[in-house]
């Protein structure tokens, strides 16, 4: 395979396959389309026909392509008029990107209508994300599996029925329907935190700086005060990744970070975003705010812990998930309106935050109180139920590091 062939697999695949999929409104069919696009091109190379501009010329291959196989599927289609009703408009869909041209092959949004694509209803959250790692961020099907915890062949094939379920429901997603871009925006912005989430647990920077591009792109296409919220988010928890880990890779408290080190021109963006998206009163602009008063906290002891917990009052009663029940425990306990006392009230009546996922974060959580409440012998006894559940080795360390500092 010639160079510039490699780079446009590597490099403008996800864009190339949103591009076909936006005509065709079939992410299998434009899935199959491209790469049998591709496979022409590296036989175009090969007899020293190679394609001036790859990206270009594999796309209009790949409509082609998925243009020949609708043809083939209305003519079985016959006997059921709304869906030979539908084939005919992925055709001329296909047919009108094809007669204007290069100028309009790609939009710089295809990412983006990807992400709407797979935020199918009846699809579940854990399966947009596979699929959006996958066919956005052009993760290896391994790389997928290792996120997730589970064998390459499983993940293949969990790809594989996420794909069929939304082709087996014969409806093509329309991208210049505005009623479906906003039924299906709320799911998108939810795939694109969840991507960004992955890549925070993972340490993995491309797919990271790839779901905050698509939070853009989502603001840009529907500046509402979500999108606004979600972006802000990701924009400031960005803003501290540069003090995550330590220098022995362990995980760093916003207590222990070196604050003169966060990134100020995401945090004056970010804090301009939340400030505009906290009048919609949303999950993610709530989180944002909770975000924006860490980031602009000069030093752990000044943050303002009463604002927070009543940020976190307003989500958990938009979103009563709980990390968001845990985390305004935790504000309530250093807040001097409630006390640590009150936080730790609130975890023995809550008992489902000690069960997985959270189990070690709601430890470590109230063995934080504990030490604040002058309770050290419980607060270490705490702290090592923390590490005994830990999930990951880097988790238990940064734990033991602090039941070390406890004494």
């Amino acid at each position: 395979m010639s160079a510039e062939l490699e780079r446009a697999w590597r490099e403008e695949s996800p864009r190339i396959l949103g591009a076909v999929a936006r005509s065709t409104g079939d992410l299998l069919l434009a899935e199959d389309a491209v790469q049998e696009a591709f496979a022409r091109a590296v036989a175009e190379a090969a007899r020293g026909r190679a394609p001036r501009n790859p990206a270009a010329w594999i796309t209009t291959v790949a409509r082609r392509v998925a243009l020949d196989s609708l043809r083939r599927e209305r003519s079985a289609a016959r006997a059921t008029p709304a869906l030979a009703a539908e084939i005919a408009r992925a055709e001329r869909a296909i047919t009108d990107d094809a007669e204007r041209g290069e100028e309009s092959m790609f939009t710089g949004d295809e990412r983006l209508e990807l992400i709407l694509l797979v935020a199918h209803p009846t699809l579940t959250a854990e399966a947009r994300v596979e699929l959006a790692l996958r066919f956005v961020c052009g993760l290896p099907t391994a790389r997928i599996a290792d996120v997730f915890l589970v064998s390459e062949p499983t993940m293949a094939a969990r790809i594989t029925r996420a794909k069929k379920r939304i082709h087996g429901t014969g409806l093509r997603f329309v991208l210049d329907d505005p009623a479906a871009v906003a039924e299906r925006m709320p799911d998108a912005l939810t795939t694109i935190y969840l991507l960004y989430t992955v890549g925070h647990q993972s340490a993995d920077d491309v797919v990271r700086t790839d779901a905050i591009a698509l939070a853009r792109d989502a603001y840009r296409s529907a500046p509402a005060e979500e999108s606004a919220g979600l972006l802000a988010l990701l924009l400031l928890t960005e803003a501290r990744q540069s003090t995550r880990l330590t220098e022995s890779d362990e995980f760093a408290t916003l207590r222990e970070a070196d604050r003169s080190r966060w990134d100020t021109a995401l945090i004056a963006e970010g804090e301009r975003l939340a400030a505009a998206a906290l009048a919609g009163d949303g999950r993610y602009a709530l989180q944002a705010g909770i975000a924006g008063l860490h980031a602009i906290a000069p030093s752990w002891e000044a943050t303002d812990w009463p604002a927070i917990a009543r940020l976190y009052d307003g989500l958990v009663r938009q979103w009563p998930s709980p990390s968001a029940r845990l985390g305004r425990l935790v504000a309530l306990g250093h807040s001097l309106d409630a006390g640590p006392e009150v936080g730790l009230a609130g975890l023995a009546a809550d008992p489902e935050l000690f069960r997985e996922p959270l189990a070690a974060q709601a430890h470590a959580a109230r063995a934080d109180l504990l030490r604040l409440a002058g309770r050290d012998t419980e607060s270490a006894a705490e702290l090592r139920r923390a590490i005994a559940v830990a999930g990951d080795d880097r988790t238990a360390r940064s734990l033991g590091r602090i039941l070390s500092a406890l004494g």
